[in-house]
């Protein structure tokens, strides 16, 4: 077994439910600190891989992070087609800016993210994540509080990015994925404009979450469509919500798409092309039926809340 040959000087477990734990093993902390928000740590893994780690939750690594990161960026920009004005809330690795710069009609991106002291680890600890994205003279970073960023902005969005944390107890995200906050983004986009929200696990036994999330997204979003990645180092399928006020295609041609990649991208994806958009499209029936079964929405008076570092849903 892989595991009698473990070296790891330290593991880190990752409660996936009350019942199930996923140990990852550490080599070296680089780097362990509490902000104004929340507990932050970057790590160094086997291989040289590094993760970074917000509150006891794994969020990223450098060994699969793609997985995650072109799935959340690449449907909405190939549902679109032409996006110029991209904003970001969180992303403090860097990596979903990354992805958005891929796109050769992209004049713009706005990252507002909270924590500046998780930027400002991710930006000297994870090149390899963000590779210089906040050196280019597109991207604009803020540092500061999503709700007061939106209460403030103007309807100039082509596609904006809910890149967010789950909303631990306590922690500073559990406000923004609320009906009210979703409204809000929806005024913000322009016609055609389309919002993706990272959606939590998809796991069965987490399913939960995102299904209600689904739900409350179908109060403001006549369309709305959950798609999965499967990322190794969360150790469960990771959802995804693309919404739009106009209809989406569930079917695309896969050469269309490889088509729409080759002209408006500079290329180097690993995980999107066409036949995987087209996977990506297909919801898996029991996400579909936990969807349609759920009439619970999220609200201020009701948000979703995790009542500690083990990911374990609240309300």
């Amino acid at each position: 077994m892989s595991g009698d040959n473990a070296i790891a000087s330290l593991w880190l477990k990752d409660y996936l439910t009350a019942w199930d734990v996923y140990e990852h093993g550490i080599s070296r902390i680089l780097l362990h600190q509490r902000t104004a928000f929340q507990d932050l740590m970057i790590v160094e893994l086997e291989n040289s891989h590094k993760a970074l780690i917000l509150d006891g939750l794994w969020q990223s690594c450098t060994r699969d992070e793609f997985l995650y990161h072109e799935p959340l960026v690449h449907p909405a920009f190939l549902t679109h087609q032409a996006p110029k004005n991209v904003l970001v809330l969180g992303g403090g690795e860097g990596a979903t800016v990354r992805e958005i710069l891929r796109w050769k009609t992209v004049e713009r991106v706005v990252m507002v993210d909270i924590d500046g002291d998780v930027v400002a680890a991710c930006r000297h600890w994870l090149p390899e994540m963000h590779a210089g994205v906040f050196d280019d003279p597109r991207v604009e970073v803020v540092i500061g509080d999503a709700l007061d960023y939106v209460a403030n902005a103007v309807p100039e969005w082509d596609v904006i990015i809910s890149d967010l944390s789950e909303p631990i107890e306590q922690g500073p995200s559990f406000a923004l994925f609320t009906q009210e906050f979703f409204a809000q983004l929806n005024q913000l986009l322009t016609p055609g404009g389309v919002l993706v929200v990272q959606g939590g696990s998809v796991a069965i036994a987490n399913l939960t979450f995102h299904a209600r999330l689904a739900n409350t997204l179908q109060t403001v979003f006549p369309h709305v469509l959950s798609y999965t990645s499967t990322i190794p180092t969360f150790g469960e399928p990771w959802g995804f919500l693309l919404c739009r006020q106009t209809p989406m295609n569930r079917r695309p041609d896969p050469d269309a798409i490889d088509q729409l990649l080759a002209t408006h991208t500079t290329g180097g994806c690993r995980c999107i092309d066409g036949i995987a958009y087209l996977g990506l499209c297909q919801t898996p029936l029991y996400v579909r039926d936990a969807i349609a079964q759920t009439t619970e929405v999220y609200t201020r008076d009701r948000p979703a809340r995790y009542p500690n570092a083990q990911g374990i849903l609240e309300g």
